[in-house]
């Protein structure tokens, strides 16, 4: 990411679930932020928590949990706090807060109005976590009335959800939970629709209409999907094979 010359790295991650697996992950996330040599925001689903109060119904942290808060520590990243809602994963009457952003203080000093949010978690068993800063001022200016729409039921859901953490759980909450969705769904189509038209109308008054245009739009696509180099065992590879087997055995492995 470049802004005003300030490079930085973001890391998505996908938390495992033996304490031993999690500690290799924390291992070769420092390695990353090694290579990357530059301010790092690390975020997604830790399947880890760091307080008593973040999971409902918890009496105490687990060695993995003090594992992954002396990970955060020794990296000397921020938790960014979470502003609207103590959960984000939420499965029947379980809760836990187990998906977070960390960033470096570097990247904070960067951007200091970054704040964070949960989105609607629709179906989902996991809430979306949404960094917010600048940017957000300009997208209300210019996508207020849709975002009003959405945001209203996005609000309801919440208070569901809200519920559900505090302990308050039945069917007739998740009936109500599903038909907002429904409606949520409408506004978040309507939107996708208006994002369309706009990037069709950019497209009609900038490409050159050859196939030139086409064809760099597909070589682009391919560049974007290719993965280049992997960390494997702690390890930078570059050679395509070893890449797609690795890949391969790990979601074998995952899914097995």
């Amino acid at each position: 990411m470049l802004k005003n010359s300030f490079h930085c790295a973001f890391v998505l991650v996908y938390g495992v679930h033996g304490r031993d697996e999690k500690i290799q992950v924390w291992e070769e996330l420092s390695y990353i932020a090694g290579l990357c040599q530059v301010p790092c925001c690390f975020m997604g689903d830790f399947n880890e928590i760091v307080h008593v109060e973040e999971r409902r119904g918890s009496a105490g942290l687990t060695r993995s949990a003090e594992d992954f808060k002396i990970w955060i520590q020794d990296m000397n990243l921020v938790d960014l706090p979470l502003t609207d809602r103590k959960f984000t994963w939420f499965r029947g009457h379980s809760c836990s807060r187990i998906d977070r952003v960390l960033v470096s203080l570097e990247w904070l000093e960067e951007f200091p109005e970054a704040h964070l949010r949960g989105g609607p978690r629709g179906l989902s068993d996991h809430c979306p976590l949404i960094v917010e800063g600048p940017l957000g001022r300009w997208h209300k200016a210019n996508f207020g009335e849709i975002d009003k729409k959405i945001t209203k039921f996005e609000e309801e859901i919440k208070k569901i959800d809200d519920m559900v953490s505090n302990g308050v759980y039945d069917g007739t909450l998740e009936a109500r939970r599903k038909a907002l969705v429904k409606c949520c769904e409408r506004w978040y189509m309507r939107k996708e629709v208006h994002w369309k038209q706009m990037s069709r109308s950019r497209h009609v008054n900038d490409m050159d209409k050859n196939t030139r245009y086409f064809h760099n739009i597909a070589s682009a696509r391919r560049r974007n999907n290719r993965i280049d180099s992997l960390v494997i065992n702690g390890r930078l590879v570059r050679n395509q094979a070893r890449i797609k087997i690795a890949i391969r055995e790990f979601y074998k492995e995952l899914y097995h």
